[in-house]
Protein backbone atom coordinates (compact mmCIF):
# COMPACT_ATOMS: atom_id res chain seq x y z
CA UNK A 1 0.00 0.00 0.00
CA UNK A 2 0.95 3.16 -0.33
CA UNK A 3 2.07 6.18 1.67
CA UNK A 4 0.52 9.72 2.35
CA UNK A 5 2.77 12.94 1.70
CA UNK A 6 2.47 13.02 5.80
CA UNK A 7 3.80 9.49 6.03
CA UNK A 8 6.40 9.90 3.44
CA UNK A 9 7.80 12.71 4.75
CA UNK A 10 7.75 11.74 8.18
CA UNK A 11 9.28 8.36 7.14
CA UNK A 12 11.97 10.07 5.70
CA UNK A 13 12.69 12.53 8.36
CA UNK A 14 12.52 9.89 10.40
CA UNK A 15 15.09 7.58 8.28
CA UNK A 16 12.88 5.28 8.22
CA UNK A 17 11.48 2.75 4.99
CA UNK A 18 7.88 3.56 6.07
CA UNK A 19 5.71 4.95 8.90
CA UNK A 20 1.79 3.96 9.76
CA UNK A 21 -0.94 6.91 11.41
CA UNK A 22 -0.50 6.95 15.01
CA UNK A 23 2.68 5.56 14.93
CA UNK A 24 5.26 8.29 17.02
CA UNK A 25 8.72 9.13 15.44
CA UNK A 26 11.21 11.16 16.03
CA UNK A 27 12.57 13.98 13.49
CA UNK A 28 15.30 16.39 12.81
CA UNK A 29 13.10 19.81 11.41
CA UNK A 30 14.63 21.81 8.79
CA UNK A 31 13.34 25.24 10.20
CA UNK A 32 11.72 26.17 13.28
CA UNK A 33 9.95 29.54 13.34
CA UNK A 34 9.22 31.23 16.23
CA UNK A 35 8.03 35.15 16.62
CA UNK A 36 7.56 37.69 19.54
CA UNK A 37 6.75 34.66 21.78
CA UNK A 38 11.05 33.59 20.95
CA UNK A 39 11.69 35.99 24.72
CA UNK A 40 9.07 32.90 26.38
CA UNK A 41 10.69 29.81 24.59
CA UNK A 42 14.14 31.24 25.70
CA UNK A 43 13.21 31.47 29.26
CA UNK A 44 11.97 27.41 28.68
CA UNK A 45 15.27 27.02 27.38
CA UNK A 46 17.70 28.43 29.78
CA UNK A 47 15.31 25.90 32.70
CA UNK A 48 16.07 22.76 30.53
CA UNK A 49 19.32 23.48 31.25
CA UNK A 50 21.39 23.92 28.02
CA UNK A 51 23.49 27.04 27.39
CA UNK A 52 23.76 26.59 23.62
CA UNK A 53 21.09 26.05 20.74
CA UNK A 54 21.52 22.86 19.29
CA UNK A 55 21.45 24.05 15.66
CA UNK A 56 20.87 27.79 15.05
CA UNK A 57 20.79 27.52 11.99
CA UNK A 58 17.49 26.18 11.40
CA UNK A 59 15.91 28.90 13.42
CA UNK A 60 14.14 31.63 11.89
CA UNK A 61 12.90 34.70 14.31
CA UNK A 62 10.47 37.30 13.07
CA UNK A 63 9.53 40.40 14.97
CA UNK A 64 5.62 40.36 13.86
CA UNK A 65 2.77 39.87 16.78
CA UNK A 66 3.17 44.01 18.26
CA UNK A 67 5.35 46.13 16.20
CA UNK A 68 6.30 48.20 16.67
CA UNK A 69 5.96 47.63 20.30
CA UNK A 70 3.12 49.00 21.58
CA UNK A 71 4.20 49.37 25.78
CA UNK A 72 7.12 49.11 27.78
CA UNK A 73 6.40 45.51 28.10
CA UNK A 74 6.27 44.61 24.40
CA UNK A 75 9.52 46.77 24.04
CA UNK A 76 11.10 44.77 26.49
CA UNK A 77 10.46 41.21 25.19
CA UNK A 78 12.05 42.54 21.90
CA UNK A 79 14.69 43.67 23.23
CA UNK A 80 15.17 40.46 25.59
CA UNK A 81 14.43 38.46 21.92
CA UNK A 82 17.62 40.47 20.14
CA UNK A 83 20.02 39.66 23.22
CA UNK A 84 19.01 35.60 22.38
CA UNK A 85 19.86 36.37 18.75
CA UNK A 86 22.78 37.38 19.38
CA UNK A 87 24.03 35.15 22.11
CA UNK A 88 23.28 32.58 19.91
CA UNK A 89 24.64 33.11 16.90
CA UNK A 90 21.04 32.98 15.12
CA UNK A 91 21.77 34.41 11.63
CA UNK A 92 17.73 34.21 10.34
CA UNK A 93 16.73 36.89 12.57
CA UNK A 94 14.03 39.75 11.22
CA UNK A 95 13.33 42.63 13.16
CA UNK A 96 10.28 45.20 13.33
CA UNK A 97 8.71 45.89 10.06
CA UNK A 98 9.84 42.82 7.80
CA UNK A 99 6.12 41.19 8.11
CA UNK A 100 4.20 38.37 9.33
CA UNK A 101 6.31 35.30 9.82
CA UNK A 102 3.97 33.25 7.80
CA UNK A 103 4.69 35.62 4.64
CA UNK A 104 8.60 36.29 5.71
CA UNK A 105 9.51 33.03 5.98
CA UNK A 106 9.13 31.69 2.47
CA UNK A 107 10.15 35.37 1.11
CA UNK A 108 13.25 34.62 2.65
CA UNK A 109 14.24 31.13 1.25
CA UNK A 110 13.06 29.24 4.30
CA UNK A 111 10.01 27.37 3.26
CA UNK A 112 11.14 24.75 0.94
CA UNK A 113 9.21 21.83 -0.86
CA UNK A 114 10.00 18.73 0.69
CA UNK A 115 10.86 20.78 4.17
CA UNK A 116 9.54 19.82 7.77
CA UNK A 117 8.51 23.13 9.72
CA UNK A 118 7.25 23.53 13.02
CA UNK A 119 6.58 26.57 14.45
CA UNK A 120 5.38 28.26 17.46
CA UNK A 121 1.99 29.22 15.84
CA UNK A 122 -1.12 27.67 15.29
CA UNK A 123 -0.77 28.88 11.72
CA UNK A 124 2.47 27.67 10.76
CA UNK A 125 0.38 25.17 8.54
CA UNK A 126 0.90 28.27 5.61
CA UNK A 127 3.86 26.55 4.45
CA UNK A 128 2.37 23.62 2.91
CA UNK A 129 1.31 26.03 0.12
CA UNK A 130 5.47 25.17 -1.10
CA UNK A 131 5.03 21.45 -0.63
CA UNK A 132 6.01 21.19 3.12
CA UNK A 133 5.44 19.23 6.01
CA UNK A 134 4.48 22.16 8.18
CA UNK A 135 2.80 22.17 11.46
CA UNK A 136 2.08 24.17 14.73
CA UNK A 137 3.56 23.40 18.22
CA UNK A 138 4.11 24.79 21.79
CA UNK A 139 6.49 27.10 23.11
CA UNK A 140 7.97 24.01 25.41
CA UNK A 141 8.18 21.45 22.09
CA UNK A 142 10.31 24.43 20.77
CA UNK A 143 12.11 25.13 23.55
CA UNK A 144 13.13 21.52 23.23
CA UNK A 145 13.98 21.74 19.45
CA UNK A 146 16.18 24.54 20.50
CA UNK A 147 17.86 22.41 23.06
CA UNK A 148 17.85 18.95 21.36
CA UNK A 149 17.53 19.69 17.39
CA UNK A 150 15.09 16.99 17.16
CA UNK A 151 10.82 16.83 17.98
CA UNK A 152 8.53 13.60 18.14
CA UNK A 153 5.37 13.82 16.05
CA UNK A 154 2.56 11.05 15.82
CA UNK A 155 1.74 10.26 12.08
CA UNK A 156 -1.22 11.95 11.23
CA UNK A 157 -3.86 10.57 9.09
CA UNK A 158 -4.85 12.15 6.02
CA UNK A 159 -8.03 13.12 4.18
CA UNK A 160 -7.18 13.97 0.36
CA UNK A 161 -10.06 16.86 -0.68
CA UNK A 162 -10.20 17.37 -3.89
CA UNK A 163 -11.46 20.73 -5.62
CA UNK A 164 -12.77 20.98 -9.01
CA UNK A 165 -15.03 23.34 -10.86
CA UNK A 166 -15.47 27.00 -11.61
CA UNK A 167 -14.94 29.52 -9.47
CA UNK A 168 -17.94 32.50 -10.14
CA UNK A 169 -16.73 35.88 -10.22
CA UNK A 170 -16.30 37.22 -6.93
CA UNK A 171 -15.30 34.23 -5.23
CA UNK A 172 -12.07 33.49 -4.18
CA UNK A 173 -9.91 30.92 -2.20
CA UNK A 174 -11.04 32.45 1.00
CA UNK A 175 -14.66 31.34 0.07
CA UNK A 176 -12.84 27.86 -0.77
CA UNK A 177 -11.61 27.13 2.77
CA UNK A 178 -14.40 29.30 5.28
CA UNK A 179 -16.83 26.99 3.25
CA UNK A 180 -14.76 23.38 4.22
CA UNK A 181 -14.99 24.69 7.39
CA UNK A 182 -18.47 25.34 8.17
CA UNK A 183 -19.24 22.03 6.78
CA UNK A 184 -16.45 19.83 8.72
CA UNK A 185 -16.58 22.07 11.72
CA UNK A 186 -13.90 23.45 13.72
CA UNK A 187 -12.88 19.96 15.10
CA UNK A 188 -14.11 18.21 11.96
CA UNK A 189 -10.15 17.67 10.97
CA UNK A 190 -8.29 17.46 14.16
CA UNK A 191 -4.98 16.47 13.77
CA UNK A 192 -5.17 14.88 10.53
CA UNK A 193 -2.63 15.79 7.73
CA UNK A 194 -4.97 17.73 4.68
CA UNK A 195 -3.94 17.20 1.05
CA UNK A 196 -5.77 19.60 -1.29
CA UNK A 197 -6.07 18.57 -4.86
CA UNK A 198 -7.83 18.97 -7.70
CA UNK A 199 -8.05 21.33 -11.11
CA UNK A 200 -8.86 24.38 -9.20
CA UNK A 201 -5.94 23.69 -6.58
CA UNK A 202 -3.43 24.12 -10.06
CA UNK A 203 -5.40 26.89 -11.54
CA UNK A 204 -4.44 29.17 -8.13
CA UNK A 205 -1.66 31.27 -7.37
CA UNK A 206 1.03 30.48 -4.07
CA UNK A 207 -1.12 33.42 -2.19
CA UNK A 208 -4.04 31.56 -2.34
CA UNK A 209 -3.02 28.04 -2.13
CA UNK A 210 -1.54 29.82 1.45
CA UNK A 211 -5.13 30.42 2.33
CA UNK A 212 -5.91 27.30 2.51
CA UNK A 213 -3.03 25.83 4.04
CA UNK A 214 -3.25 28.86 6.34
CA UNK A 215 -6.77 28.36 7.88
CA UNK A 216 -6.67 24.02 7.93
CA UNK A 217 -5.22 25.04 11.90
CA UNK A 218 -9.69 26.14 11.99
CA UNK A 219 -10.75 22.73 11.38
CA UNK A 220 -8.25 21.36 13.78
CA UNK A 221 -5.80 20.20 11.25
CA UNK A 222 -2.19 18.89 12.11
CA UNK A 223 -1.15 20.00 8.33
CA UNK A 224 -2.69 21.64 5.00
CA UNK A 225 -0.38 20.52 1.77
CA UNK A 226 -0.51 22.08 -1.92
CA UNK A 227 1.57 19.61 -3.93
CA UNK A 228 4.31 21.67 -5.35
CA UNK A 229 3.80 22.79 -9.34
CA UNK A 230 5.86 24.83 -11.76
CA UNK A 231 3.92 27.76 -10.08
CA UNK A 232 5.63 26.85 -6.60
CA UNK A 233 9.11 26.65 -8.60
CA UNK A 234 8.77 30.28 -10.19
CA UNK A 235 7.55 31.52 -7.19
CA UNK A 236 10.71 30.49 -5.11
CA UNK A 237 13.20 30.61 -7.89
CA UNK A 238 16.43 33.14 -6.05
CA UNK A 239 15.13 33.05 -3.25
CA UNK A 240 16.99 30.48 -1.63
CA UNK A 241 20.11 28.83 -2.15
CA UNK A 242 19.36 25.61 -0.23
CA UNK A 243 18.45 22.58 -2.30
CA UNK A 244 15.39 20.82 -1.74
CA UNK A 245 13.75 17.56 -2.78
CA UNK A 246 9.70 17.46 -3.49
CA UNK A 247 7.47 14.91 -2.40
CA UNK A 248 4.12 13.60 -3.67
CA UNK A 249 1.72 11.29 -1.95
CA UNK A 250 1.79 7.72 -3.96
CA UNK A 251 -1.43 7.11 -6.13
CA UNK A 252 -2.01 4.10 -4.10
CA UNK A 253 -1.81 5.82 -1.14
CA UNK A 254 -4.98 4.77 1.83
CA UNK A 255 -6.77 7.95 2.82
CA UNK A 256 -9.41 8.07 6.28
CA UNK A 257 -11.42 10.28 4.09
CA UNK A 258 -11.64 11.45 0.18
CA UNK A 259 -13.71 14.97 0.26
CA UNK A 260 -14.18 16.33 -3.40
CA UNK A 261 -15.39 19.88 -3.58
CA UNK A 262 -17.42 21.23 -6.82
CA UNK A 263 -16.82 25.14 -6.45
CA UNK A 264 -18.95 26.04 -9.69
CA UNK A 265 -22.17 27.06 -7.51
CA UNK A 266 -20.05 28.59 -4.26
CA UNK A 267 -21.09 32.05 -3.60
CA UNK A 268 -19.22 34.09 -1.07
CA UNK A 269 -18.96 33.49 2.28
CA UNK A 270 -18.59 35.08 5.70
CA UNK A 271 -17.87 33.53 9.23
CA UNK A 272 -20.18 35.09 11.46
CA UNK A 273 -19.32 35.68 15.24
CA UNK A 274 -18.34 34.23 17.21
CA UNK A 275 -16.66 31.00 15.93
CA UNK A 276 -14.98 30.56 12.50
CA UNK A 277 -16.86 27.21 11.64
CA UNK A 278 -20.18 29.30 11.84
CA UNK A 279 -19.87 29.91 7.69
CA UNK A 280 -23.37 31.35 6.07
CA UNK A 281 -23.29 32.88 2.25
CA UNK A 282 -23.06 36.21 2.52
CA UNK A 283 -26.71 36.95 0.86
CA UNK A 284 -27.91 35.75 5.00
CA UNK A 285 -26.26 38.60 6.47
CA UNK A 286 -26.30 41.44 3.81
CA UNK A 287 -26.81 44.63 5.33
CA UNK A 288 -25.27 44.03 8.67
CA UNK A 289 -23.65 47.42 9.46
CA UNK A 290 -20.41 47.45 10.33
CA UNK A 291 -17.67 49.76 12.33
CA UNK A 292 -14.17 48.78 10.53
CA UNK A 293 -12.78 46.67 7.53
CA UNK A 294 -9.49 44.86 7.61
CA UNK A 295 -7.91 43.63 4.86
CA UNK A 296 -4.46 42.01 6.34
CA UNK A 297 -3.10 39.15 7.93
CA UNK A 298 -0.83 35.96 7.02
CA UNK A 299 -4.15 34.44 5.29
CA UNK A 300 -4.40 37.59 3.26
CA UNK A 301 -2.55 40.20 3.24
CA UNK A 302 -0.70 39.58 0.12
CA UNK A 303 -0.44 41.78 -3.43
CA UNK A 304 -3.30 39.51 -5.19
CA UNK A 305 -5.50 40.66 -2.28
CA UNK A 306 -4.99 44.32 -2.26
CA UNK A 307 -5.40 44.71 -5.94
CA UNK A 308 -8.94 42.98 -5.52
CA UNK A 309 -9.50 46.19 -2.85
CA UNK A 310 -8.00 48.63 -5.01
CA UNK A 311 -10.16 47.22 -8.12
CA UNK A 312 -13.08 47.44 -5.72
CA UNK A 313 -12.20 50.74 -4.23
CA UNK A 314 -10.79 52.40 -7.05
CA UNK A 315 -12.33 55.78 -7.50
CA UNK A 316 -14.68 55.30 -4.65
CA UNK A 317 -14.73 56.70 -0.99
CA UNK A 318 -15.38 53.98 1.92
CA UNK A 319 -18.94 55.28 4.00
CA UNK A 320 -18.33 57.86 6.31
CA UNK A 321 -18.96 55.50 9.19
CA UNK A 322 -16.61 52.98 8.39
CA UNK A 323 -12.98 52.48 9.38
CA UNK A 324 -11.03 50.60 6.38
CA UNK A 325 -7.37 49.11 7.83
CA UNK A 326 -5.02 48.04 5.26
CA UNK A 327 -2.02 45.52 6.70
CA UNK A 328 0.32 44.13 4.16
CA UNK A 329 2.20 40.82 4.98
CA UNK A 330 5.16 41.92 4.53
CA UNK A 331 7.65 44.44 3.38
CA UNK A 332 7.87 43.24 0.23
CA UNK A 333 3.96 43.19 -0.33
CA UNK A 334 4.07 46.54 0.91
CA UNK A 335 6.92 48.05 -1.49
CA UNK A 336 4.95 45.90 -4.72
CA UNK A 337 1.97 47.70 -3.84
CA UNK A 338 3.14 51.32 -3.63
CA UNK A 339 5.02 50.58 -7.26
CA UNK A 340 1.83 49.26 -8.37
CA UNK A 341 0.09 52.66 -7.56
CA UNK A 342 -2.62 50.00 -5.43
CA UNK A 343 -1.54 52.00 -2.19
CA UNK A 344 -2.23 55.73 -3.26
CA UNK A 345 -5.78 54.37 -4.52
CA UNK A 346 -6.17 52.82 -1.16
CA UNK A 347 -5.27 55.88 0.68
CA UNK A 348 -7.05 58.14 -1.35
CA UNK A 349 -10.58 55.89 -0.91
CA UNK A 350 -9.82 56.85 3.02
CA UNK A 351 -7.96 53.78 3.92
CA UNK A 352 -5.38 53.25 6.88
CA UNK A 353 -2.13 51.94 6.14
CA UNK A 354 -0.55 49.92 8.73
CA UNK A 355 2.77 48.78 8.90
CA UNK A 356 3.68 44.99 8.14
CA UNK A 357 2.73 42.68 10.83
CA UNK A 358 0.06 40.96 12.83
CA UNK A 359 -1.57 44.18 13.78
CA UNK A 360 -5.02 43.92 14.99
CA UNK A 361 -5.73 40.47 14.44
CA UNK A 362 -5.03 39.63 17.87
CA UNK A 363 -5.82 42.76 19.41
CA UNK A 364 -2.94 44.19 21.13
CA UNK A 365 -2.78 47.07 19.81
CA UNK A 366 -3.82 48.57 16.07
CA UNK A 367 -7.28 48.75 15.58
CA UNK A 368 -8.67 47.58 18.58
CA UNK A 369 -12.20 47.32 19.07
CA UNK A 370 -15.03 49.06 21.32
CA UNK A 371 -17.87 47.34 23.20
CA UNK A 372 -20.86 46.98 20.29
CA UNK A 373 -18.62 47.65 17.26
CA UNK A 374 -18.57 45.43 14.27
CA UNK A 375 -15.28 44.80 12.06
CA UNK A 376 -15.79 42.71 8.92
CA UNK A 377 -11.72 40.96 8.25
CA UNK A 378 -9.63 38.88 6.25
CA UNK A 379 -7.91 36.82 9.66
CA UNK A 380 -8.16 33.72 9.99
CA UNK A 381 -10.14 33.57 13.51
CA UNK A 382 -12.90 36.09 14.97
CA UNK A 383 -13.18 34.55 18.76
CA UNK A 384 -14.66 36.47 21.20
CA UNK A 385 -12.14 39.22 22.28
CA UNK A 386 -9.79 38.37 18.98
CA UNK A 387 -9.69 42.28 18.13
CA UNK A 388 -9.07 42.95 22.33
CA UNK A 389 -12.88 43.64 22.88
CA UNK A 390 -15.11 40.74 24.35
CA UNK A 391 -18.07 42.86 23.58
CA UNK A 392 -17.45 43.56 19.86
CA UNK A 393 -18.25 41.40 16.64
CA UNK A 394 -15.71 40.16 13.86
CA UNK A 395 -17.36 39.01 10.69
CA UNK A 396 -14.32 36.87 8.63
CA UNK A 397 -14.67 37.36 4.56
CA UNK A 398 -12.77 37.20 1.44
CA UNK A 399 -10.74 40.71 0.88
CA UNK A 400 -13.40 41.43 -1.81
CA UNK A 401 -16.26 41.17 0.09
CA UNK A 402 -14.71 43.48 3.00
CA UNK A 403 -13.57 46.12 0.66
CA UNK A 404 -17.08 46.30 -1.14
CA UNK A 405 -18.68 46.03 2.35
CA UNK A 406 -16.36 49.13 3.35
CA UNK A 407 -17.59 51.30 0.35
CA UNK A 408 -21.52 50.34 1.84
CA UNK A 409 -20.79 50.45 5.49
CA UNK A 410 -21.99 47.33 5.73
CA UNK A 411 -21.74 43.61 4.17
CA UNK A 412 -22.56 43.35 0.90
CA UNK A 413 -22.40 41.06 -1.84
CA UNK A 414 -18.69 41.65 -3.70
CA UNK A 415 -19.84 40.27 -7.01
CA UNK A 416 -22.14 43.70 -6.94
CA UNK A 417 -18.83 45.69 -7.29
CA UNK A 418 -16.90 43.52 -9.85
Amino acid sequence: MGQTFAQKMLAQKAGLREVEPGQIVTVRPDKLLTHDNTAAIAKIFREIGVEKVARPEISVIVLDHVVPAATEGHARNHQQIREFVREQGIASFYDVGEGICHQVLPEKGHALPGYLIVGSDSHTPTHGAFGAFAAGIGRTEAAAVMATGEIWLMVPHTFRMSVKGQLQKGVYAKDIILYIIGELGADGADYRAVEFTGPVLGEMTIASRMVLCNMVAEMGAKIGVAEPDDKTRAWLNGRSDAGFQEVFADPDASYERAIEYDVSGLVPQVAKPHTVDNVVPVTEVLGTRIDQAFIGTCTNGRLEDFRVAAQILGGGKIAPTTRLLILPASREVLLAAVVEGIITELITAGAVVLNPGCGPCLGAHQGVMAPGEVTISTANRNFKGRMGCKEAQVYLASPATVAASALAGEIVDPREFL
